[in-house]
């Protein structure tokens, strides 16, 4: 049997009367007894639309610090962090305005400004604000030290804060931000576009049994064997993972010309002319009639990737990541007035779609990237980009560290989203003096890294714990040593390090390809 907890009576009263607040809409206050650590548990709500949670540790076991984690895809629901809370932190987050139950997808933004700005920065900051709050009235006093993380969507209202509120947070662990937020998005539906078009003509995956549905992933194996055959050793470790993807010049009109269908007549294990076509729009990224891009496409390495978040197959069900994500971001949250309702089925591009009544239906198969370098999601961006680079009341004014990560092999919001940004901020913010802006700002970028976490590099560690080692001791991050691990096996370990250096290999002479010198130890940040 498990050890019982016992939760002092005082810690339990205190927790119940946070319920009583005269200053926050409190709905919910207890005590939480059965994660690693009991918490006071308190949930919130502002109006009209925006629930709140914290989890605050009981008094003596808090570390006197806060932390809010942000979320992914378009929220509404509300995230626990046990494993913060075990550690001392008291945890904020929210469902940024909507409930995903009620209003799935983007739909919550339907002829609703108000939903709209909620989920672009109001929620968010409101919640830590009232979050703050509590703190205050459960330990009676305020923490030594704010931190937020957060990694995609979670990552563009962490860089929102940090451009609209610069005072929330005393220190941002950012990853993978989706703070081109609109332009992303409409790269996503593009790409889908390209790949249904046609009864998925250009579609980098085949159907073998003739049922009408793609089932086999042969062509990205090929692809991506060819690109790694061409780029991988180049850093000088064949290690399966491209270290540097801009510089890779594979050129699919050239390096996939053994791989021609006969006759051009589609097949399995080979390429048509319109699917090289996919493939140099993949890598170059939307365009508009003009030809001018409007985001950054996927980078070398990153195509096995590609399967489950552009392609329709058995591992997703049929069903594709860049649709869940953006199926029906366009009808909602992108123009100013919103076109109408998405279609119940997503997939199917040959539905007649109903145009009339108070609800016409709008499929995202209709869409024009031009409608976006005409600049009719301008509201939206205005709203929900955050692309600011401007940071000189958060990093200057505020004396506060910001830690921005991106993985090279995201199939979502591009790594050189990230990199831009970074460079801007640097532009902007530090007059282009890059080794001041490393006393406040660091970029890692991770090679063989998916969305997140995942793929083929190293891609685990402790997204915080960096941070909390700059702010509270001073150690800069000149490193962050990240792992790959196979079945709970680690068999590559690599350090991170501050954009623009790369991982050098340093080890023994003669041993960069052998697995048992991956360590952080045979590598230099140069």
């Amino acid at each position: 049997m498990g050890q019982e907890i016992r939760v002092a009576p005082a810690d339990e009263a205190g927790c119940r009367t946070l319920a009583g607040s005269p200053v926050l809409n409190v709905l919910r206050a207890e005590i939480r007894t059965g994660s690693r650590t009991p918490y006071c548990y308190v949930v919130g709500a502002i109006g009209p639309g925006i629930r709140y949670h914290v989890q605050l540790p009981l008094p003596r076991n808090w570390n006197e610090r806060f932390l809010y984690g942000g979320d992914s895809g378009k929220d509404g629901v509300l995230q626990f962090n046990d494993p913060r809370v075990a550690q001392g932190y008291a945890f904020a987050n929210s469902n940024l305005g909507h409930d995903v139950g009620a209003e799935p997808g983007a739909s919550f933004g339907f002829n609703n400004r108000q939903a709209e700005i909620d989920f672009g920065y109001r929620a968010t900051h409101l919640s830590v604000v009232a979050a703050k709050t509590l703190i205050r009235a459960y330990y009676g006093k305020a923490q030594k030290l704010s931190y937020y993380e957060g990694c995609s969507q979670g990552g563009r209202v962490g860089l929102m804060e940090a451009q609209r509120y610069p005072d929330d947070f005393d220190a941002m662990v950012v990853g993978a931000p989706v703070n081109w937020y609109q332009q992303q998005n409409a790269a996503l539906v593009w790409h889908a576009q390209q790949v249904f078009r046609d009864r998925f003509a250009g579609a980098l995956a085949f159907d073998t049994d003739g049922d009408g549905r793609l089932d086999s992933t042969t062509k990205l194996k090929l692809l991506a064997a060819a690109v790694l055959k061409k780029c991988d050793a180049r850093d000088g470790v064949a290690d399966g993972v491209i270290d540097d993807p801009p510089a890779c010049p594979f050129d699919p009109h050239l390096d996939l010309k053994d791989l021609l269908c006969p006759g051009d007549r589609n097949a399995d294990g080979c390429f048509t002319r319109r699917q090289i076509q996919t493939i140099r729009d993949m890598y170059r990224g939307p365009y508009d009639s003009k030809g001018t891009r409007v985001y950054w496409g996927k980078t070398k390495g990153s195509e096995l990737e590609w399967a489950d978040a552009f392609f329709p197959m058995p591992s997703n069900q049929f069903n594709i990541r860049a649709l869940r994500v953006s199926g029906d971001h366009l009808n909602y949250i992108f123009y100013d007035v919103d076109p109408g309702v998405a279609p119940r089925d997503l997939l199917d591009v040959t539905q007649k779609l109903n145009k009339t009544g108070p609800l016409p239906e709008w499929g995202w198969w209709e869409f024009n990237i031009d409608d976006f370098t005409a600049g009719k999601a301008k509201t939206m961006m205005g709203i929900m980009n955050a692309t600011d680079p401007d940071l000189s009341r958060f990093l200057i004014r505020n004396n506060r560290k910001l830690i921005l990560y991106h993985g090279w092999c995201d199939d979502g919001p591009a790594p050189e989203a990230s990199i831009e940004y970074f460079r801007n901020v640097v532009k902007t913010t530090f007059a282009g003096n890059l080794a001041a802006a490393h006393e406040k700002i660091r970029l890692f970028v991770a090679p063989g890294m998916g969305h997140c976490r995942g793929g083929t590099g190293p891609n685990d560690w402790d997204k915080l714990a960096p941070m909390v080692d700059w702010v509270e001791n001073g150690k800069a991050p000149d490193r962050i040593v990240a792992t790959h691990s196979t079945q709970g096996q680690v068999d590559n370990e690599r350090p991170l390090c501050p954009y623009p250096q790369k991982a050098v290999y340093t080890g023994p002479p003669g041993g960069q390809n052998d697995r048992a010198n991956w360590t952080a130890a045979n590598f230099a940040c140069r």
